[in-house]
């Protein structure tokens, strides 16, 4: 196979892959699993120290922090468990995608988070650490292009705010004996 028919191969595969994949989820609230008892008292998002790794967009603290607040409170607001818990994240890192030459170069956006859940009621945090996430774009129709080329900065953001969200939501759902009623 020469190079050029490996290199049309690889774009076709990532075409195909990419169409298949859906960039974003909506949960509603028919749609939306228990989490326990779990219902969201307040979300605290710190950006204070975030670094930056080139290439990205610049992307101020209020920016990071405001975006972070939307999308936890749109993934978590709905629950109608009977106790209060708040969610702390601190934004430790990012790079978002700038516009590059499609399929040749193409950056991806990622950042690196900080969670932590405290219960309202015994005043603490659940877990002893935070837990970190590396958090990635979504595999979509951008991926052979980068969404440098195609979203505006703030859509990446708030689409790296939606992945990070949904992954502090899945770790919460790995440990369900936190959100178990107490009385």
């Amino acid at each position: 196979m020469t190079r050029l028919t490996r290199r049309l191969f690889a774009l076709a595969a990532a075409t195909a892959l990419a169409g298949c994949a859906s960039s974003t989820e909506t949960v509603t609230q028919t749609e939306r699993i228990p989490l326990g008892e779990f219902k969201l008292g307040h979300i605290v998002v710190v950006a204070d120290n975030v670094k930056q790794v080139q290439p990205s967009r610049n992307v101020s603290v209020d920016e990071w922090e405001s975006a972070y607040r939307d999308a936890l409170e749109a993934r978590f607001s709905g629950y109608t468990g009977d106790q209060f818990y708040h969610i702390a994240v601190n934004i430790l890192g990012y790079s978002v995608a700038v516009p590059g030459v499609p399929v040749v170069l193409a950056p991806k956006s990622a950042m690196i988070i900080e969670a932590s859940i405290w219960d309202d009621e015994a005043g603490g945090k659940i877990n002893a650490e935070p837990k970190q996430f590396t958090v990635l774009e979504s595999f979509d129709g951008d991926f052979v292009v980068g969404s440098g080329l195609t979203k505006s900065r703030s859509e990446q953001v708030a689409a790296l705010a939606a992945n990070g969200a949904k992954q502090i939501e899945e770790w919460m759902r790995d440990n369900p004996e936190w959100f178990a009623r107490k009385n």
